[in-house]
């Protein structure tokens, strides 16, 4: 079962909160998607609501944008933002996108967007431990109703496990240092919050750059924590199920680990064409305007 725009179990403000957030590549989005009057359209990663408002602009007055987040705040949040009543906001990771439309009895849609982004507001919320730049409690869950924060995993995992995660997941070459330090760290005082871990590594690996040597280490924590990948090889596999003859998909990623996924499962695959031959990004105004765009790259397929 999904909460389908029903109250969720949250303590919410009864006013409005303004995001901060802004959702990259929108023209892009709306180029390649192509969203029509009448259409049904999924957002499977609402955040803060900009992709979903573009999309609902294009398709209203007799169409419907079904809307999933995995965050419960963000969905009441954007909820107060955004009222169209085109729109069905539902409590769901993007990898149950069948099930969600098979509980709104919906055997098929004419479009998905997912942002695989992490919203800006769940970055400046220090109590999510996602950024190593506020100090909070080191949890990292994107659904915090579910699964296991990242101390925990900072806690139990063997020195080779919490290695390969730094490394597979972060690309970081000094990761057997790193998880070396934490193995020892605990034996002396558990690693709890963003800043016990963001020290620790700072100590491990040397500045380079304007990059916070912190930064591929807390990726690889909160992609194993959100279970990040496995859900994208979920939501590509159940993709031509969800998807019309003709619909389309829109997908962008942040890091190479998740572009090169989506680009095998469209170059690939018999069930999809790829209408974008190289990753879409970001021009140099938005580049400006949004330092987050820099790093996005859009790709579009359409299902035959």
């Amino acid at each position: 079962m999904f909460d389908l725009d029903r109250d969720l179990p949250i303590n919410q403000p009864s006013e409005p909160i303004a995001s901060r957030h802004a959702s990259v590549l929108p023209a892009e989005v709306i180029h390649w998607l192509d969203p029509q009057p009448g259409q049904i359209i999924v957002d499977a990663t609402l955040g803060a609501g900009g992709h979903t408002r573009l999309i609902a602009e294009k398709i209203s007055p007799s169409g419907r944008v079904i809307s999933l987040d995995c965050d419960p705040s963000m969905i009441e949040a954007t909820k107060k933002r955004i009222t169209n009543s085109i729109i069905t906001f539902v409590h769901a990771s993007f990898d149950q996108l069948r099930q969600v439309l098979d509980e709104l009895k919906i055997q098929t849609v004419d479009g998905v967007l997912a942002d695989l982004g992490i919203c800006s507001d769940q970055l400046d919320d220090s109590q999510r431990g996602l950024s190593f730049q506020r100090e909070g409690p080191l949890d990292m869950r994107l659904d915090p109703t579910r699964g296991m924060p990242a101390s925990a995993l900072v806690a139990q995992l063997d020195e080779r496990s919490l290695a390969d995660i730094i490394f597979q997941l972060g690309e970081e070459r000094l990761s057997r240092r790193i998880a070396k330090a934490i193995v020892l760290q605990r034996k002396v005082s558990p690693i709890r919050t963003t800043t016990d871990l963001a020290e620790l590594v700072r100590r491990c690996v040397p500045r380079s750059g304007k990059i916070d040597p912190a930064t591929r280490t807390f990726q690889a924590f909160r992609i194993a924590v959100n279970c990040e990948m496995e859900s994208l090889d979920s939501f590509l596999k159940m993709l031509p199920s969800c998807l019309k003859p003709g619909g389309r998909v829109v997908i962008i990623s942040f890091h190479s680990l998740e572009d090169r996924k989506v680009k095998a499962a469209f170059r690939d695959s018999s069930i999809f064409v790829a209408l974008t031959k190289k990753p879409v990004q970001a021009g140099t105004e938005e580049e400006f305007q949004n330092a987050r765009s820099r790093s996005a790259k859009l790709r579009a397929a359409m299902r035959v």
